[in-house]
């Protein structure tokens, strides 16, 4: 598996390196939805023509999908694509999902659908900012790792508590990875300013790619912040625009780079509390060539 932070460059390399006997497992949360194609950077459509690619465009964005629903799905891919003689490359940012997959799931409760819809209720009534504060009085613990602006994780903590009584961050999580899959765990890292700087250009390159469209297209559908597929960051900030009056395409752009950049610090702390990780910068091609070959995968 390949992890980063966002444009830190994982398309690149994958081009660059798992062009031929790999399959791509996709890990991006903002991915597996249709009609998400430029704000969430989903691969061109000559790279996944190139490298077969999965779990992009499965789900409507208004459909929930979830960290447990990634794993079930990764591991039968996983298998599936051992059997064709292939090699799964599991790439993306969403750290949840490396995480479950991983060391396994929390030992947290099955999702209660009429909770769920009582929460989301609350929600609409009170609004995002209240329900997040109501959680952080209630488990500041699990708040502190959540985006105030994450309607799906916010409502799933608040969900937790609601149905058990206990706080989201009580339940324990496996700190060993599973050894029923053999992982050969490589991240990808830039220095802060390097980062910064490619977020910037990204976003640049979005709206000249069509991301004002894309949005207008989202709302003529019906998008909401209800909706999971709303929560990515470069669909959000519009939304957060409207609610503000600061609508100018420059204000959005700028609410996203910021957005973008926050939301790259939180993934390297998340992925570096994954002892098992072996970091490179992607410019190091020749070195991650000989830890896959070291690590028994073939690099033609």
């Amino acid at each position: 598996m390949v992890f980063g932070p966002t444009a830190v460059g994982k398309t690149a390399l994958t081009e660059e390196l798992f062009s031929s006997g790999f399959e791509i497992i996709n890990a991006d949360s903002v991915q597996v939805y249709k009609y998400l194609d430029i704000a969430s950077a989903k691969p061109e459509k000559e790279l996944m023509e190139k490298i077969p690619h999965h779990l992009v465009d499965i789900r409507f964005p208004w459909e929930q999908y979830t960290s447990g629903d990634f794993c079930n799905d990764a591991e039968s891919l996983i298998k599936e694509i051992n059997e064709r003689g292939k090699i799964p490359l599991i790439t993306g940012g969403t750290a949840y999902y490396f995480k479950e997959l991983l060391y396994g799931p929390s030992t947290t409760p099955v999702s209660n659908p009429m909770t769920r819809e009582e929460i989301q209720r609350e929600i609409d009534e009170i609004g995002l900012d209240k329900a997040y504060e109501k959680l952080y009085s209630l488990d500041p613990v699990a708040a502190e790792k959540i985006n105030r602006n994450d309607r799906y994780r916010i409502s799933r903590a608040l969900e937790v508590i609601k149905d058990s009584n206990r706080p989201l961050s009580s339940f324990s999580v496996s700190d060993s990875v599973r050894d029923d899959i053999d992982f050969v765990i490589i991240g990808l890292k830039r220095d802060k300013s390097i980062l910064d700087e490619r977020i910037k250009q990204r976003v640049d390159i979005m709206f000249d790619m069509g991301a004002i469209e894309e949005m207008k297209k989202l709302l003529s559908m019906g998008a909401s912040l209800s909706w999971p597929g709303m929560q990515g960051i470069g669909y959000r900030e519009w939304f957060d625009a409207l609610e503000s009056g600061e609508c100018s395409v420059s204000i959005i752009k700028d609410m996203i780079v910021r957005s973008s950049i926050k939301y790259a610090k939180r993934q390297m702390t998340f992925f570096s509390s994954f002892k098992e990780t072996k970091w490179f910068s992607p410019l190091e091609i020749e070195e991650i060539k000989n830890y896959l070959i070291d690590n028994n995968i073939d690099i033609a």
